[in-house]
């Protein structure tokens, strides 16, 4: 018999047969402690699920629920206990996968614009007893042929066009007694570890609640963002009318040769809604003296921002742009964080008092001498721009802190008009996968980090744990603050991104720790027909990230 070696996280190594199972191989006594907290596993870095079969020599560790990795299978597990679910209890209805919202999914049967208490009560009550009877879900492969006929009958459409575009012999799924789905990353060994969950209406729809990070063993309560939902809603109903709501149809048109169009269309909503922003301003004429935007990284707030500027000159504004990062305190002044790092993702890494002055003497019609940031020696210039507000003149301030109070305390609030910018994605993989507005940012981080500032694959994955602590401590709980909001996001960019994040993502080796997540979004990338670069507008927003934008940065 043909056996392999295992090294362990210790660095003892042990010898299987070919094709053990990495849940046997965790049957060690080294995993003792940790066997009802192991829900996946990592083999030479790569995410694998329990089921998974060993065939190589191979460095394999388990994934807890706990960790980063372990709570995306616990969530996608979910999701599948869900469809499962859903078969069993509403075989007419074709369930859909909406946003995230909260630590929560956003559901919908397709074609029902309302859902019955009775019916969310009988499929929680189905997840229930799936979870009781702790059922395997394990890994297989079929045919593309067996594929195509499984997700025809079951009605899955979405599901069926992206299959229908491979052209792989073998389709990987997941099994749990007799249903299966397509899954883009590892499972759960089993239905009984999906024990945390709840089940809430919601609108037209509904909520799968999973547990948070910060509680990966149970629930939290709900904390709505009513401004989010609005946005999601709003840009799903403009992919409905397009005819564009899934990878699947969007490789349908670009394959059709008709996406100029499509392109258009999708810029000419973001100018839209830039223009619509820019007239609620106008009606507050008078009245508001400075517009403060905000945003998490990759969100396009910087070409946001010019573009809105553009928009307030039509309507007559002198619009003046502060740049938030001059107000940054001295270098020996920053905050640490809890890592002993200069943290200056904090409102204490701004000169609070020295902003709020500044804008009040602009408001007074004073003139001011704004500071002058030194990245390089991390202290202001000798000297700074100065500024003198007329009657036509409005402050654009954009940063992260932008929508919390503490920024601008001393500023009446109807002075102030807030905006939220974030890229959130309409479009699903299919029926049952969504799309992570995360994963939409974070490769057009990548993709900007290395053409403007040098920086490779492996240096921006590393960074974005930190970059998205950042953003969940000074963004997110302030979202709801906003005037307005804009979504930065357009349903063709991940088709161009495409060719520009691949050849950065395949940089990233399988003895690097992150190669995992850099396989992750090669396999996520892998769904999209390329889309040339020269087919985006000059002054898209995606010209930001990928270069040769009209505007100056």
């Amino acid at each position: 018999m043909r056996e392999i070696t295992i090294s362990l996280p210790s660095g003892k190594k042990i010898v299987v047969p070919y094709g053990t199972r990495t849940g046997e191989i965790f049957s060690d006594p080294e995993f003792a402690d940790q066997k009802g907290r192991i829900i996946g596993s990592l083999v030479n870095n790569e995410p694998a699920s329990l089921s998974f079969k060993v065939e190589i020599n191979a460095k394999v560790s388990p994934v807890l629920t706990g960790s980063r990795e372990g709570l995306r299978i616990y969530r996608r597990s979910l999701c599948f206990l869900l469809s499962m679910a859903s078969r069993d209890i509403l075989p007419e209805r074709e369930l859909i996968i909406g946003h995230s919202l909260g630590d929560s999914y956003y559901y919908y049967f397709n074609d029902y614009d309302q859902i019955e208490a009775e019916s969310l009560r009988r499929l929680e009550n189905r997840m229930e007893e799936l979870i009781q009877l702790d059922l395997p879900i394990q890994r297989r492969v079929i045919s593309y042929a067996e594929a195509l006929d499984y997700f025809k009958k079951r009605s899955q459409n979405d599901t069926l066009i992206l299959v229908g575009q491979r052209n792989e012999n073998k389709i990987p799924v997941y099994e749990c007694d007799d249903f299966m789905d397509l899954s883009y990353g590892p499972l759960a060994p089993s239905t009984g570890m999906l024990t945390a969950f709840h089940i809430l209406p919601y609108t037209n729809g509904f909520l799968l609640q999973y547990p948070p990070s910060s509680s990966p063993d149970t629930l939290v309560r709900f904390e709505d963002s009513p401004v989010l939902f609005s946005i999601y809603q709003e840009y799903k109903a403009w992919g409905k009318i397009l005819g564009v709501n899934s990878v699947g149809k969007l490789n349908e048109l670009i394959d059709s040769g008709d996406l100029s169009q499509f392109i258009l269309v999708a810029e000419a909503l973001h100018n839209k809604k830039i223009a619509e922003i820019a007239d609620k301003i106008h009606e507050r004429k008078g009245d508001v003296k400075v517009i403060l935007i905000a945003g998490p990284s990759s969100s396009g707030k910087t070409t946001f921002t010019k573009k809105l500027s553009v928009q307030l000159q039509v309507l007559g504004f002198n619009p003046v742009i502060i740049a938030l990062d001059d107000y940054f305190v001295p270098r020996d002044l920053t905050p640490v964080d809890g890592d002993g790092n200069l943290d200056f993702e904090t409102i204490k890494a701004i000169d609070v008092t020295l902003l709020n002055r500044n804008l009040i003497d602009l408001f007074d019609r004073k003139e001011v001498e704004i500071p002058n940031f030194d990245f390089k020696t991390g202290n202001r210039k000798p000297a700074g721009h100065v500024l003198r507000m007329d009657d036509r003149s409005i402050l654009v301030i954009e940063g992260i802190h932008g929508l919390n109070e503490e920024l601008t305390p001393l500023i009446d609030k109807d002075k102030k008009y807030r905006i939220y910018v974030s890229a959130l994605t309409q479009l699903n993989l299919d029926d049952h996968n969504r799309i992570s507005t995360t994963d939409n940012r974070l490769l057009r981080r990548m993709v900007r980090d290395r053409k403007f500032r040098g920086y490779s694959a492996l240096e921006t994955l590393q960074r974005w744990p930190s970059v998205r602590r950042g953003e969940n401590q000074n963004i997110f709980p302030f979202q709801n603050n906003a005037d307005s909001a804009f979504n930065s996001a357009l349903d063709y960019e991940l088709a161009v991104l495409k060719l520009y994040a691949e050849p950065l993502l395949k940089s990233v080796k399988p003895h690097h720790e992150l190669f995992g997540e850099a396989k992750r979004l090669l396999t996520f990338l892998h769904n999209f027909i390329h889309v040339t670069e020269k087919q985006v507008p000059p002054d898209s927003i995606l010209r930001e990230f990928i270069g040769d934008s009209t505007f100056k940065y």
